[in-house]
């Protein structure tokens, strides 16, 4: 069964509506999708991180993962914001991507961050940042049906 089948059968075997700590484990040939829900109902989920280990890029170089980023960043036009590769670390093989422009709410700014590194692992996460106070993880919120063309798209782009 492909990844995403695997997590929409988890998903759907989630009691909804439900509140606290969830989580889904999934793996399917040589991916492995791992998300912390914070909150489920009948047509959507809040989560904290989203990631998908991928045992083909750990082999990856700067190349591919750049490469992979990018297919990220056109891929992903369906989130609040755009995201886009921000920075590249040659040295340790990571492309961090955020929300350009982030969305700005008076001295709150809130905005996607992705990385994509060499160890394998694609991450998604949303954070909050209040001017003078640093930043913290934010729920995010989506419908079923983009949660899990978020699991398509990112094993589409660690093949």
């Amino acid at each position: 069964m492909a990844l995403e089948q695997q997590v929409q059968s988890a998903l759907a075997s989630l009691p909804s509506p439900s509140t606290g700590p969830m989580r889904i484990d999934e793996s399917s040939t040589g991916q492995q999708f791992e998300c912390d829900l914070s909150a489920i109902d009948s047509l959507g989920c809040s989560f904290e991180r989203f990631t998908l280990h991928s045992d083909r890029l750990r082999a990856a170089g700067m190349d591919e993962v750049q490469r992979v980023a990018g297919e990220l960043s056109k891929r992903l036009t369906y989130l609040l914001e755009p995201i886009q590769p921000i920075e590249t670390d040659s040295q340790q093989c990571v492309v961090q991507m955020r929300s350009v422009p982030p969305a700005k709410d008076g001295d709150r700014t809130s905005y996607y961050e992705l990385l994509a590194r060499k160890t394998g692992e694609l991450s998604l996460v949303r954070y909050n940042a209040d001017y003078g106070a640093g930043r913290q993880v934010a729920l995010a919120h989506v419908t079923r049906e983009v949660f899990l063309r978020l699991v398509r798209d990112f094993s589409a782009a660690a093949q």
